[in-house]
């Protein structure tokens, strides 16, 4: 894939995002309309309904907000990986059919960028690899404590300089 093809790849995925958040804001719009209806209604059934449906889109902002947020912050790391040169270099693990890397391949990834995170646990940079390496291997629950940690130690370390 070029620079090009990257580009464009990563224009398309913003769009995407981009347009689902405004078609979610617009849903979370209408809901809020719903609610305030029900609850200028006064009857008590209706307000007990009013403010439940109130709640989500309050609910969905917060969820779209946080899921949003999370991305630019591992784009961020993503980003700062490949400027130091440490991102994984997946290029030659063989693949299946559908583009994922066979497990085998990627579980001897994972023991070895697990030994690199046992030597510095504190480091954002194994935290990082280790969260790619569990995702590659398929364990998304702990890839993403692994990034939600790197994310944390490289915020700590971006403030530790200022």
């Amino acid at each position: 894939m070029s620079v090009d093809d990257n580009t464009r790849e990563v224009y398309k995925r913003v769009g995407f995002i981009a347009a689902l958040v405004l078609i979610l804001g617009f849903y979370f719009v209408l809901l809020g309309r719903i609610a305030v209806s029900l609850i200028a209604s006064g009857k008590v059934a209706a307000v007990v309904l009013g403010v439940g449906v109130f709640i989500l889109p309050l609910l969905g902002v917060w969820v779209v907000a946080t899921s949003v947020r999370a991305a630019f912050a591992h784009q961020h790391l993503a980003k700062r990986m490949h400027d130091e040169g440490g991102e994984l270099d997946v290029s030659q693990l063989p693949r299946r059919a559908s583009g994922r890397i066979e497990k085998a391949a990627a579980d001897e990834l994972f023991e070895q960028v697990k030994l690199e995170f046992e030597a510095d646990p504190e480091n954002w940079r194994t935290n990082y690899r280790a969260a790619r390496a569990y995702d590659y291997a398929g364990d998304r629950s702990r890839a993403r404590e692994m990034m939600k940690r790197a994310v944390e130690l490289e915020r700590g370390e971006r403030a530790g300089k200022r």
